[in-house]
């Protein structure tokens, strides 16, 4: 996915958007998320499983303007 497409995204996304936001596949995924060892915090609704934007944003470093405090202008 490109930035633009990161910063589009719903607050909260399902496991497989998440991945390809991550160049994952499906079957790595939801081998990560089963062990724990997905690259952002997974949170677990019965048997789904969501990331956070915010997450997946920090993990690709991609800053979103809109959230981001306001720059200090230098004198």
């Amino acid at each position: 996915m490109k930035p633009a497409e990161v910063l589009a995204l719903p607050v909260a996304v399902d496991l497989i958007t998440a991945a390809r936001a991550l160049s994952l596949g499906r079957t790595t995924a939801y081998d990560l998320a089963r062990r724990g060892e997905f690259p952002v915090p997974l949170l677990r609704l019965g048997a789904q499983y969501r990331a956070r934007r915010v997450d997946l944003l920090d993990v690709l470093g991609i800053q979103d303007r809109a959230t981001a405090p306001a720059e200090r202008a230098i004198a």
